[in-house]
């Protein structure tokens, strides 16, 4: 199967969904990659994985160990890895640690929250040779700052705020923008506005392709349900009664059968 490279994302403009989904490890990056255009190993694993109420103590190092464990199972989907709060302040700082997720970790993007004011960053990686995906609208790494998980574009002020930063992101050399939370006809208009692709999460269905966190869309993470997420299974009710199972026959001593032993 071919490994995707940013020209055919790219070409994925206005023609075919692009599909996306985040990985944190070999495991599942094994079952996704030949259906998904796009891996992205989020800091959102600070959350699922980790068990912390957001995604801002995650560091460079954790997100290079995921990051190598998906590059070294995908064969199929282009990947990309977050860039971690605080790893970003400034050109010197973004560079450096993109340069550990890309030649250490394998990714072929790595992603940053932040608009027209992170453009500077976008273009000193570009000019380095490193492929960027932006990501505005409802930023994550924000939530402590601005209170909470607010929706975007409610307004035409914020409306129009959300285009210019698309706008600046694209011109910077930014490859593809991730709108996050953001009122689906904004969403609309900032995709029909710019040449790169667009990926939504919570932003309606014109965007050019779509994302969601995958313990989410498999049910697995059962805390919370945002609105966007459809569950296209209850995994989380799977594996607790499949767990129950195998408990009650090891207690039963039901398990192991003569089936599972090993015998002269």
């Amino acid at each position: 199967m071919k490994k995707l490279s940013i020209r055919d994302i790219l070409a994925k403009k206005g023609k075919e969904k692009i599909v996306a989904i985040t990985a944190y490890d070999a495991l599942f990056t094994k079952l996704f990659d030949e259906n998904v255009d796009l891996i992205l190993i989020g800091d959102s694993l600070n959350m699922s994985f980790n068990g912390k109420k957001d995604t801002l103590d995650i560091d460079i190092n954790a997100m290079l160990y995921h990051t190598r464990a998906v590059c070294g199972a995908a064969r199929h989907a282009y990947v990309v890895a977050d860039l971690p709060f605080g790893s970003y302040y400034d050109e010197r700082g973004a560079i450096k640690s993109s340069l550990k997720l890309i030649k250490q970790g394998g990714a072929d993007a790595v992603k940053l929250e932040g608009g027209a004011k992170k453009a500077h960053l976008v273009r000193a990686l570009s000019d380095e040779g490193i492929s960027v995906v932006g990501h505005i609208g409802l930023m994550p790494q924000s939530v402590r700052f601005e209170g909470g998980y607010l929706v975007k574009g409610r307004d035409e002020k914020q409306a129009q705020g959300l285009l210019a930063d698309a706008l600046a992101l694209q011109e910077a050399g930014a490859v593809t923008i991730v709108l996050e939370g953001v009122i689906s006809s904004v969403a609309s208009e900032i995709t029909n506005a710019i040449k790169i692709p667009t990926i939504g999460i919570g932003s309606g269905a014109d965007t050019d392709g779509q994302i969601l966190v995958f313990s989410d869309m498999l049910g697995l993470f059962d805390e919370f349900v945002p609105k966007f997420v459809k569950r296209y299974m209850n995994g989380a009710d799977l594996v607790r009664k499949t767990i129950k199972n195998y408990a009650d026959e090891v207690r039963s001593g039901a398990f192991p059968s003569s089936e599972y032993e090993y015998k002269k």
